[in-house]
């Protein structure tokens, strides 16, 4: 197998007396959907904010294409970055701002380019996810779904060959979840980018994803493929699966 784009490597992080993270082993390859799963407060989230570099880890090292992410020359660091896209939890739409204007929110941070590009990249987007007609709409004007919508838009605007989804689904019906879910897929296939989703839709997003690894007592205990994690003989997996432990939003 070729080298994972991304790799934790016995990865530590304390927030004061809680150790959240003790001992991370994951690896995270180009190209696919990885889902990570678990209970409750078990730190999916922060995993995934140890990628965009909100977090850094006491102990352990981040790997990108087999590099030391803290010891990647400040060019390269950046440079990875700029391919990094994180879809928050709760969309994080401005609503003084516009559908359009939400959308081209990371473009004009960019600053590197031109209010031209800017609009063509947005319409192009915008066009692709079926947003054309709400461009001058504003975030509380808009169901939930299509919410999620423009925040898969503006998450994607930059073109991003990673793009971290934390709980996409949150608020959801279950129909609605399950066109979240396909946007998804569709959108990995059409585009290209590596997806790293943090889920609590068990066992909705086995369907998705093509790797699955499931975080349990600050440790990654299970890691494969959908057919794997059914046929586990682990039964704190599988009690998961069944829903023997009760889960909400995540830290």
């Amino acid at each position: 197998m070729s080298l994972p784009l991304i790799q934790f490597v016995d990865v530590k992080k304390s927030f004061g007396p809680n150790q959240v993270l003790k001992g991370v082993n994951l690896s995270i390859h180009k190209g696919e959907i990885m889902a990570v799963i678990g209970k409750s407060g078990t730190g999916k989230s922060v995993l995934l904010k140890h990628i965009i570099g909100l977090v850094h880890q006491d102990a352990g090292e981040i790997l990108i294409h087999g590099k030391p992410l803290h010891k990647m020359p400040k060019k390269d660091n950046l440079l990875f970055k700029k391919n990094l896209s994180y879809m928050f939890q709760e969309n994080a739409l401005f609503d003084s701002m516009n559908v359009f204007e939400n959308i081209a929110l990371p473009l004009s941070e960019a600053s590197s380019h031109t209010k031209f590009v800017i609009e063509e990249k947005v319409k192009t987007r915008m066009d692709q996810l079926a947003l054309g007609p709400i461009g001058l709409k504003f975030p509380s004007q808009l169901s939930g779904g299509m919410r999620k919508r423009v925040a898969l838009a503006r998450a994607l605007v930059t073109d991003p060959k990673v793009v971290l989804f934390d709980e996409p689904t949150t608020g959801l019906d279950p129909v609605r979840k399950k066109k979240v879910h396909t946007m998804i897929e569709e959108y990995q296939k059409q585009f290209g980018f590596t997806a790293v989703i943090v889920s609590h839709d068990i066992p909705e997003i086995f369907d998705v994803a093509q790797h699955i690894a499931m975080l349990d007592g600050g440790k990654i205990t299970f890691e494969g493929s959908k057919d794997e994690i059914l046929h586990t003989h682990s039964e704190t997996v599988a009690g998961f699966i069944r829903g023997d432990e009760v889960v909400g939003t995540d830290t």
